[in-house]
């Protein structure tokens, strides 16, 4: 561990949980389905060096990821926040190790390994930012388009966001919206930096479908397969002219290594959320870089909590290719933090106040609150 990657250890006197329900500006759709309203679990951690916030960014039903909302909820009243609540006291390097014995639920560890940190780096009057690493000061921002009506209509929807500055569209795919799809944003935009996202929608019997993509010198592929297809992922890429791109897939440094030796993708997706955290999420963007793959932030729809620190991470020097770390108006339009996420000549700015460098607006966290626990030693 890096000695300016490392805290002191807090005291942690309780944790309290909210599960929020937030309305998106717009539906959001997917190969998953659509989503109008946004389900998340905020986590605030309570310690003698203060108040820490983080994110647990599951979804209402096990589609995306088999973590959901109340799956999450309950390992950590029942088993996460209680492990951390018996050590004395314990840093935010040490969550990880202490939740280890609990398989799986990255994401709900992700959460309260970030409401840790904060209030740790809050204490030291230090940001996330220069915590994880950061060298710049401001992130591209690319933005990701659901599945609209119709192409006419995703058109319309991505000629919105290029005319907000927004530096790269993402569109997602899945059988029977795809190459007309792509073609029309082609044939509207011209050269606009382009990638599209399959959310594990196609199987190996599709890759001739798949290589029909290739004439569109997109980006990338992202996440065309199964999570588990690392091995078709691999025959896939050798098949396509268009960098593959891992999402699903990549749950941890080790899956990330395995995609690198197996040479199942050239670009990788790194999301705090689904590896575990933003310590997991720094080593494989370390891994990545000494492997020169290229890596991008992506997004979970996440509150101003979890787009502040997505914008930590997106400025770590390994992340070249432009992320989902959209502005907040992009999904709501009342967000939970003061500030939210704004964009600015198709960047935003990189927190640099304590922590992740957000004040939560608490009259907004209320408003959406449907439940809540403190879970106290």
């Amino acid at each position: 561990m890096s000695p300016a990657r490392s805290t002191a250890p807090v005291r942690l006197s309780a944790v309290e949980l909210r599960v929020l329900h937030l309305p998106l500006v717009s539906p959001f759709t997917t190969s998953f389905g659509t989503e109008d309203v946004r389900e998340v679990i905020v986590v605030r951690a309570l310690t003698d060096a203060g108040d820490g916030w983080g994110e647990v960014v599951t979804q209402h039903a096990p589609l995306y990821s088999s973590e959901y909302t109340h799956d999450a909820w309950d390992v950590l009243r029942r088993w996460l926040i209680p492990a951390l609540l018996k050590r004395p006291a314990v840093s935010a390097e040490e969550v990880a190790g202490v939740l280890s014995p609990f398989v799986g639920h990255r994401m709900a560890k992700a959460g309260l390994e970030t409401a840790v940190l904060d209030a740790a780096l809050r204490a030291e009057g230090r940001s996330l930012a220069s915590y994880l690493g950061a060298v710049r000061d401001r992130v591209p921002s690319g933005v990701s388009v659901g599945i609209q009506r119709d192409p006419a209509a995703l058109v319309d929807a991505v000629g919105g966001y290029l005319d907000e500055g927004y530096a790269r569209i993402k569109i997602k795919i899945k059988p029977g919206r795809d190459i007309g799809d792509t073609a029309a944003v082609r044939e509207a935009f011209g050269s606009i930096p382009l990638q599209v996202d399959a959310n594990s929608a196609y199987t190996i019997a599709d890759a001739e479908l798949l290589a029909d993509l290739d004439p569109f010198d997109l980006l990338l592929i992202e996440q065309p397969l199964q999570e588990d297809d690392l091995v078709d992922h691999a025959t896939l890429a050798r098949r396509l002219r268009t960098p593959l791109c891992l999402d699903e897939s990549i749950v941890s440094a080790k899956a990330a290594a395995d995609a690198i030796a197996l040479r199942a993708a050239s670009v990788v997706n790194i999301k705090a959320g689904r590896v575990g955290g933003y310590l997991e999420a720094v080593a494989i963007h370390d891994l990545c870089r000494a492997a020169g793959l290229p890596v991008w932030c992506g997004g979970m729809l996440e509150t101003g909590i979890g787009r502040a620190a997505n914008a930590a991470l997106a400025a770590l020097p390994g992340f070249t290719l432009p992320g989902d770390v959209s502005a907040s108006s992009r999904f709501y339009a009342r967000d939970i933090v003061t500030e939210p996420i704004t964009l600015d000549d198709g960047h935003v700015r990189v927190p640099t106040g304590d922590g992740l460098g957000i004040e939560i607006d608490h009259e907004a966290l209320e408003r959406f609150t449907v439940q809540r626990e403190t879970i106290a030693r």
